[in-house]
C-alpha cells in the first residue's frame, strides 16, 4: 500500500485547529460545547471541540479544494476507484446520488427487487422505470438470492434501451452475484453498472474476499463505511470508475446533501480509510476467524443453521461473504424476529436483525471471543427452552411483487386508505417494509395481493418493526384512487 495512506488529512487539520485556540463567532451555536453543558458531559470535550463549521483550513464538503479533496483522493486510491466522495447522509445518500447521476425520468434501470428502500426512493425522485429481476429463492432458508446470469441476459435482451444495471454486492445475508460477468455484459450493451455495497466495505481490504465492484469494473459503488469499515454511523463513501464525470456527480450530490457536513463524520471516514488501508488484511482475518468459529459452534447446537460457502452454486449464489453470520432459525420453530427479541430481552444481546426465518449477527474487529461465546451459549439455551413445532410458519423473507406503474407516478397519485384486507387487488401508494433490513415488502406502484397481506399480518404477529406506511399501526394501506 502507498505510503501516503499513512496520512489522514481531515483528522490532521482538525487537530491543528484545536491547537490554535480559535475564538468561535460562527456556528454551531454550542461553541465547542460551552453552550450546552448536558450535551458536553454526555459526549465529552474531545468530541464537541471538533463539531465545527466549514472554515478555510478545514475545506468545504460541497466544493473541496484542500484537506477534504486530499482525503477523498486517498480514499479513491485505497478502494481502487478513479474518484471517491465522502458522504454524510449515510449510504442512503450515496445510493440516491448514484442513481440520480445516471437516471432521469422514464430511463429504464435493471435491478433485483430485493433492493434497499433508498434505491426505490431514488426512482421516486428521478422518475426512472424499474425493470425488476425477481430473485430466485432458497426454499430451505427462505431467503432471496443473487441475480441469475440468464435472467440478466434476458432482461438486457428485452430492454436494450435500459441505461443502467444495479447489483447488490453482497445482499444482507452475504449472497453475491457474478458481478464481473454482469458488468461485462452491461458494458457490451452500453449500459452502466452500479453496485450497492452497503455490506461490502471489507471486499476492498480483506484477503480472499468476494470481488468488489471497482475490481469488477463497475461504474459506481456505494460503500457503507460505518458498517464493516469502522467509521461513525451515517458516514459513507461513493466510488466512481473511469466512465463517470466526477464534476457532474458532485453536482448531483450537492442537490440533496447538506451544506453543513459534520466533521465528526468526515474525520471518521478519513481515519477509518487509513486504518483499513494499513491494517485491513489483519482486521478482516480476525473477523473471519471469529465468524468461522461462531458458525462451527452454532451448527453443532442442532436445528440452527449458520450457512456459508457450501451454498455456492456458481450463479445465483456465485460467492458468499464468510464474514456474515447468517443463521436460519426455521427448524427450532421460531421466526428470526422472535429469536432476535429473545436475545435482546432475555440475554442483553443485540443482533443486527431477524426476519421470518433468519437472524444476522454482525461480527467485526470490535468483537471478542468472550462475546462470541456468549452468543453461542444464548442460542443453545434458546433452543433448549423455546424449541417448538414449525407448523404454520411462513418461510420466505421476499415475495415477488407485480409492478403496475412507476414508483414516482404511484407515489404522487391521489390516494385513499383502506383496511389491509380490503386493499387486496388495489395498487399500493406507499412503502411497507421491515427495518432492518429495509427491503420493501410493498413499494408504490405494486399490486397488493392476498399473499402479501398474509405476510404483513404474520410479520406484525411475530413482532417485526414495520415501517414506511402513513398509518403507524399499519392497519390500513394507502391505495391509488381509480
Amino acid at each position: 500500500m502507498d505510503k501516503k495512506q499513512n496520512k489522514a488529512p481531515i483528522f490532521e487539520a482538525l487537530n491543528e485547529m484545536k491547537n490554535m485556540r480559535i475564538v468561535p463567532f460562527d456556528v454551531p451555536g454550542h461553541k465547542r460545547g460551552k453552550g450546552n453543558k448536558e450535551l458536553l458531559d454526555f459526549l465529552g470535550e474531545k468530541c464537541m471541540s471538533v463539531d465545527v463549521n466549514s472554515m478555510k483550513p478545514l475545506d468545504n464538503l460541497c466544493h473541496p479544494t484542500s484537506v477534504i479533496k486530499e482525503a477523498e483522493e486517498l480514499a479513491a486510491e485505497a478502494f481502487g476507484a478513479t474518484n471517491a466522495f465522502f458522504m454524510v447522509g449515510g449510504t442512503t445518500s450515496s445510493v440516491q446520488a448514484m442513481i440520480l447521476s445516471v437516471c432521469k425520468k422514464d430511463d429504464k434501470i435493471i435491478l433485483p427487487r430485493n433492493v434497499h428502500i433508498s434505491v426505490i426512493n431514488a426512482m421516486v425522485l428521478c422518475g426512472a422505470i424499474p425493470i425488476y429481476i425477481n430473485p430466485q429463492i432458497d426454499e430451505r432458508l427462505g431467503i432471496s438470492l443473487g441475480m441469475s446470469l440468464e435472467d440478466v441476459k434476458r432482461a438486457i435482451a428485452e430492454n436494450s434501451d435500459a441505461k443502467v444495471i444495479l447489483i447488490n454486492n453482497p445482499t444482507y445475508y452475504g449472497i453475491c452475484s457474478n458481478i464481473k460477468e454482469i458488468t461485462e455484459l452491461a458494458h457490451q450493451k452500453g449500459m452502466l453498472v452500479l453496485a450497492d455495497e452497503a455490506h461490502g466495505t471489507h471486499f476492498y481490504f480483506g484477503k480472499n474476499m468476494p470481488m468488489s465492484a471497482m475490481a469488477a469494473g463497475a461504474d459506481m459503488a456505494s460503500v457503507s463505511m460505518h458498517k464493516s469499515g469502522g467509521s461513525l454511523t451515517q458516514s459513507s463513501i461513493l466510488l466512481c470508475g473511469k466512465n463517470m464525470n466526477p464534476n457532474h456527480v458532485r453536482q448531483i450530490i450537492n442537490l440533496t446533501q447538506t451544506t453543513s457536513g459534520s466533521y465528526l463524520l468526515l474525520s471518521s471516514l478519513d481515519i477509518a480509510r487509513k486504518n483499513l488501508a494499513l491494517k485491513g488484511i489483519d482486521i478482516f482475518n480476525k473477523v473471519i476467524e471469529l465468524t468461522e468459529y461462531a458458525r462451527e459452534e452454532i451448527n453443532q447446537i442442532g436445528d440452527f443453521y449458520a450457512y456459508s460457502k457450501e451454498l455456492i452454486n456458481g450463479d445465483t449464489i456465485y460467492d458468499f461473504d464468510i464474514t456474515k453470520l447468517s443463521i436460519n432459525t426455521f427448524e427450532i420453530g421460531l421466526a428470526g424476529i422472535e429469536v432476535y427479541d429473545i436475545l435482546r430481552d432475555e440475554y442483553d444481546i443485540q443482533i443486527e436483525f431477524g426476519d421470518m426465518g433468519n437472524i444476522l449477527a454482525y461480527i467485526s474487529v470490535g468483537d471478542s471471543n468472550k462475546n462470541i461465546e456468549r452468543l453461542i451459549g444464548a442460542l443453545a439455551e434458546i433452543r433448549r427452552k423455546y424449541k417448538k413445532t414449525k407448523i404454520g410458519m411462513l418461510k420466505n423473507e421476499y415475495l415477488s411483487p407485480r409492478v403496475i406503474m412507476s414508483p414516482q407516478d404511484a407515489f404522487y397519485w391521489e390516494k385513499t386508505a383502506l383496511p389491509l384486507k380490503e386493499s387486496i387487488g388495489h395498487v399500493c401508494g406507499e412503502f411497507v417494509m421491515c427495518y432492518p433490513p429495509g427491503i420493501p415488502i410493498l413499494a408504490p406502484g405494486e399490486l397488493i395481493t392476498e399473499e402479501i397481506i398474509e405476510y404483513i399480518n404474520y410479520a406484525k404477529e411475530k413482532g417485526s418493526l414495520l415501517t414506511g406506511s402513513e398509518d403507524m399501526d399499519l392497519n390500513k394501506l394507502n391505495i391509488l384512487k381509480r
